[in-house]
């Protein structure tokens, strides 16, 4: 990193999940994160104090089938679901697979 660069925003994965709308409370996303296998950038984490950062792809089980996203942006507060939308991109889950709506 250079001088003039400056380093991506970082948050805690439960709190980006709950900016995301994926649950609706943040001690609901702390649980989730410590009972369910989520993985960060391939790598499993069980603590909803991992960081996260614009560019990362989360991995997990949600809702019978398995959602890959890559965070787009750090939200600084919880706002409405079409805002949320704006957090992260869908990933295919098998390689040459539209993602799953």
């Amino acid at each position: 990193m250079n001088k003039t660069s400056q380093p991506l925003p970082k948050t805690r994965l439960d709190k980006w999940l709950w900016c995301a709308r994926f649950l609706k409370t943040r001690s609901a996303a702390t649980l989730f994160c410590t009972e369910t296998r989520i993985r960060i950038n391939g790598h499993a984490v069980q603590k909803g104090g991992a960081f996260v950062q614009i560019g990362d792809v989360l991995t997990f089980a949600w809702h019978d089938r398995i959602r890959v996203l890559e965070i787009v942006a750090i939200a600084v507060r919880r706002g409405p679901a079409v805002d949320a939308k704006k957090l992260y991109k869908e990933l295919p889950t098998n390689p040459g697979l539209p993602p799953q709506y």
